[in-house]
């Protein structure tokens, strides 16, 4: 699976969250991958799902809040990723680092994002 680099966030967390499906479907059926499977599949699939929520949020503040949701997701999936790869629990490496790039690329937009909005809801304020 080929991810766009256009900036589209929505397409991009939605594509994201397709390749965390594709990754956990390879994870092995034992005990820890079965866990590692759950975890990752919800952190995965959890920032395209905000992300909706953020962009019908009922403040500034609620976007913010929304935001760092994303961003705490995917950290987490950063992480799940990075233990898949060093147990490793899949074979499918080129597929791996290009989920681990985009989770890192992913979590830089969101760094920024929510620095940007919380900028801009302290000129608004003051």
């Amino acid at each position: 699976m080929n991810i766009p680099k256009k900036y589209d966030l929505e397409e991009r967390l939605i594509n994201f969250a397709l390749l965390i499906i594709d990754i956990v479907e390879q994870l092995p059926t034992s005990r820890a991958g079965n866990h590692i499977a759950g975890q990752l599949l919800r952190s995965g699939t959890s920032p395209a799902l905000n992300y909706g929520e953020a962009q019908v949020a009922e403040s500034r503040n609620d976007f913010i809040h929304k935001m760092k949701i994303c961003l705490k997701e995917l950290k987490e999936s950063n992480i799940c990723l990075q233990i898949v790869k060093r147990k490793p629990l899949i074979n499918d490496f080129p597929k791996l680092e290009t989920a681990i790039s985009e989770c890192k690329e992913l979590i830089s937009i969101f760094v920024k994002s929510i620095e940007t909005a919380k900028e801009n809801n302290k000129n608004n304020t003051a």
